[in-house]
């Protein structure tokens, strides 16, 4: 495939291929060949039926046949499902299981398992979900943006598993590719203007979008340096192991100044992942140690929490012809800037420069990309002053906090409740990495993964110090001294030294280095040595608190993490930003956090994983809620707690109206069915009908009205969707009972006759019209041709005609006069769009028919 020039690749449709020699006899609904290879499958199903369908289908192919006739659709980098109403992609992750399957044993290959949760709605700019299969197509399959997915948007993995970027990633990527392109033509480098910021939400794959940022940047021949700048230590190790997941050897990472000095000066050292404080580090020591001459892109991960004060100013005036872009979930915005030192550098649009692209934590629940959150206060301590019934919320001094009976009674609550809110009774298929011990002491990617069987998920517990920490630690071990081993949960610690919290008002969560056990106090240090000889004798490890072997300890502890082996973490501040794990689904919390901090930790907890984990849990011993609404305010709109937030038990357990609706679908899906069935049968009379003619129209049309609700849901009620989950609508014997123009305008007539009289007439007809499919979205039309149609005048049908036709050139008179458009063309336009059943963009048809503009003149009226 040539992805230079992409138009220089011949593409091909192939309907119906049924292949030969597979374990039955597959029909594919349509591919897409790129120079003769199948790159793209569309499986597509009649409306009304479940898509999921249209996916368990592209699986079994993959068990039955897709290994057949030389495995060519093995090569298949994308499949597409539609069921026309509703359309999603997502990419095949087989090829490399398939040719090890049949090295080693020369048989077929089974898929891999796929889940269905990862599957993408594509979208516009404005993060518009596209699910129409015409407008899909129309958008995804022109040539120029299928060609750019898979030459440019796909990634392959070094462990052979192939990603697709979601709509979204591939928009920020864009817009900044567009800017430096931009920036270096307008010779714009070293300012605020040549950069911008990317809002993405935490959990939405920034990782993903900055690597292929970064590597498409790199290929720009006028661009010499890319730096992808991390603000965290701890964060050098896990952003370096996530980009050589991406591409093997792509990226270069350093442990010094020195070094990195080297890489800055060495033209095959492209791509550069530094963390903050050894760039920062580098241009205090050496003010020579970049060509000013360079243009240099610089890509700051999480950028809310990097670049303020001196450092900016600092990095900025070293490298002269810079570029500047950063991601960040959680921007700093002038209401939660704080007060810090350079009032020119408080907010991420201050020291980035413009808000190219976002994609907010609406958007991504909206399209189930990360999880909802449930967030349960609880108070474990009550006074003499209050009544037994009320909750204590003003316990905000640390002798109150700190108190051993409230640490007892929530350590209590914890392993009361541990194992419904981690759904320990659930079991799953986890992958897992084997060598945890080795991967942890070097940085290499080592990793070998298999997939086991575990119980539920695990947790993290935030404390808001560490004396807390400790205190925490101190309770499980004691409370749980009486449990038999099997049964004890396997809690573990970490903190190190953090700065102090003059940024706190700015919601920030301290940063806590992984290599500075040496400046916590002897207590603390002795502490966490103890607790980690507890992990020792545990794993069977040797770590403690020297500086590389508590590196090693952290990596481990983070790798366990994500294998679900540690129960429940303490911690104060680490863990709660940059980490990753699907098996975490609880947050337990005994500290003060706010804006963009609470955020951040709460979304450790709401990566998707499986239709088991259907939420984050988020159990807050502090009155939070203040500040969790005005957080999800913040970073979604003012409306975000009902999309965000999952209800209370009473609204999911006393929503009956669900459970009826579901029944209703299901009893009348049988009478369809039933109905059909016995209408083969000459005995089948009117008087033996299940139903009358007008019961079985008004329940038609409940039943379309019910699916037209379930179908359209604008998100604000995900559990009205989640009922389609196991139903299946029976559009095609809808469509069987024969309600059509004529037979309205038959109902029409009758009503003349009668003068208008028949009240019982006119509810028949608004009945009929709400149970045809066709027919709902004309009931206004028809309604106001009823008023207007006489006998004198002539024919019903002939008036009808007159009507339509009329109502027709109105309506388009009325665009042609709004809209300024060119009268000829447009209407040769609109003729040609009822030809072909939708409106072309393609071309320049849209054009010809615009107004005309002036050179210099100002293009208000201009709308793609």
């Amino acid at each position: 495939i040539d992805k230079k020039d992409i138009f220089n690749n011949q593409l091909q449709v192939l309907n119906q291929y049924t292949p030969e020699n597979g374990k039955r006899n597959n029909r594919y609904d349509v591919t897409i060949l790129v120079n003769g290879l199948p790159l793209v499958h569309c499986e597509l199903k009649r409306r009304g039926v479940a898509l999921k369908e249209a996916f368990n289908q592209i699986n079994r192919y993959g068990r039955e046949s897709f290994w057949a006739d030389a495995g060519l659709y093995e090569f298949v980098q994308i499949f597409i499902i539609s069921n026309g109403t509703e359309t999603k992609y997502y990419s095949n992750t087989t090829r490399y299981a398939h040719v090890s399957a049949l090295n080693k044993t020369n048989t077929p290959h089974k898929i891999q398992s796929q889940s269905f949760e990862f599957t993408s709605y594509w979208a516009d700019a404005a993060n518009n979900p596209i699910l129409d299969l015409v407008d899909f197509a129309n958008t995804f399959l022109v040539k120029r943006s299928l060609l750019n997915i898979l030459t440019k948007y796909c990634v392959l993995t070094c462990d052979k598993n192939l990603l697709v970027m979601r709509p979204y990633q591939i928009a920020a990527t864009e817009r900044i590719l567009e800017r430096i392109n931009t920036a270096v033509n307008s010779k714009r480098q070293g300012s605020v203007e040549a950069g911008g910021y990317i809002w993405h939400t935490t959990g939405s794959g920034k990782t993903l979008t900055s690597f292929k940022t970064a590597q498409l940047a790199s290929k720009l021949p006028y661009i010499d340096k890319v730096l992808f700048v991390v603000d965290r230590k701890d964060l050098d190790y896990q952003t370096m192991k996530e980009y050589d997941n991406f591409e093997k050897g792509c990226a270069n990472s350093n442990n010094s100044a020195a070094i990195l000095k080297k890489q800055l000066n060495d033209p095959s050292a492209r791509i550069i992942i530094t963390t903050l404080q050894k760039l920062s580090s580098l241009i205090k020591s050496d003010k020579d140690s970049v060509n000013a001459n360079d243009n240099v892109v610089l890509i700051f991960d999480e950028c809310h929490r990097s670049q303020v004060g001196q450092m900016h100013v600092a990095i900025t005036e070293h490298f002269k012809k810079y570029m500047i872009f950063g991601f960040t979930g959680t921007p700093i915005f002038t209401k939660n800037a704080g007060s810090g030192k350079n009032p020119n550098l408080r907010t991420t649009e201050q020291a980035f420069g413009s808000n190219l692209h976002q994609y907010t934590i609406i958007d991504a629940i909206r399209d189930r990309n990360v999880l909802k959150f449930k967030v349960d206060y609880v108070s474990t301590m009550k006074t003499k002053d209050l009544n037994d019934n009320e909750k204590v919320w003003g316990i905000n001094t640390d002798e109150a906090l700190s108190a051993p009976e409230r640490i007892s009674n929530n350590v209590a609550y914890i392993l009361e409740h541990f194992s419904k809110k981690t759904k320990r009774n659930e079991t799953y298929q986890h992958s897992v990495i084997k060598n945890v011990s080795d991967v942890a002491k070097s940085n290499k990617n080592a990793e070998e993964r298999s997939k086991i069987a575990v119980n539920g998920f695990n947790s993290i517990f935030a404390v808001d110090s560490i004396p807390m920490a400790m205190r925490y630690y101190d309770e499980f071990k004691k409370q749980q001294e009486s449990l038999p081993f099997d049964k004890r949960l396997k809690v573990a610690t970490i903190f190190t030294f953090s700065q102090n919290e003059e940024e706190n008002d700015m919601g920030n969560i301290d940063d806590e280095d992984p290599s500075s056990t040496d400046r916590l106090d002897a207590s603390s240090r002795d502490f966490l040595e103890s607790a980690i000889g507890d992990y020792n004798q545990l794993f069977g490890t040797n770590y403690d608190t020297s500086s590389d072997k508590f590196q090693s300890y952290y990596k481990e502890l983070s790798l366990r993490m994500k294998n679900k082996e540690i129960d429940l973490l303490i911690v104060v501040s680490m863990f709660l930003t940059g980490f990753d794990a699907q098996s975490l689904n609880t947050l337990w919390v005994d500290k003060n956090l706010k804006m963009h901090g609470l955020l951040q930790a709460y979304s450790r907890t709401n990566r998707i994983l499986n239709s088991i984990k259907d939420c984050g849990n988020i159990v807050c011993f502090r009155n939070l809620e203040e500040a969790t609404n005005e957080s999800f305010s913040l970073f979604g709109d003012k409306n975000a707690s009902g999309v965000i937030l999952m209800r209370s038990f009473g609204e999911y357990y006393f929503g009956y109206e669900d459970e009826e609706m579901r029944d209703f679908v299901r009893l009348f899906s049988a009478i369809l069915r039933m109905n059909n069935l016995l209408s083969a049968f000459d005995e089948f009379t009117d008087d033996k009908k299940l139903l009358t003619e007008r019961e079985l129209q008004d329940y038609t049309g409940l039943y379309i009205t019910i699916r037209d609700l379930l179908k359209t849901s604008d998100g604000s009620d995900k559990t009205k969707e989640s009922i389609l989950d196991n139903l299946v609508f029976e559009m095609e014997l809808v469509k069987q009972i024969q309600i059509n123009i004529p037979y309205i305008l038959g109902l029409v007539k009758k009503y003349h006759e009668q003068n208008c009289q028949d009240k019982e007439l006119i509810a028949k007809i608004q009945s009929s019209i709400n149970a045809s499919p066709d027919l709902r979205d004309k009931k206004e039309l028809i309604l106001n041709f009823i008023n207007k149609v006489s006998p004198e005048k002539g024919e019903i049908e002939d008036q009808w005609l007159s009507y339509i036709s009329q109502e027709k050139e109105n309506e388009l008179k009325t665009i042609i006069a709004q809209e300024k458009l060119k009268e000829k063309p447009t209407r040769a336009f609109i003729e040609q769009a009822f030809k072909d059943g939708h409106l072309s963009g393609m071309g320049t048809a849209i054009k010809d028919i615009m107004p005309n503009i002036g050179l210099f003149g100002k293009a208000k009226n201009l709308r793609a």
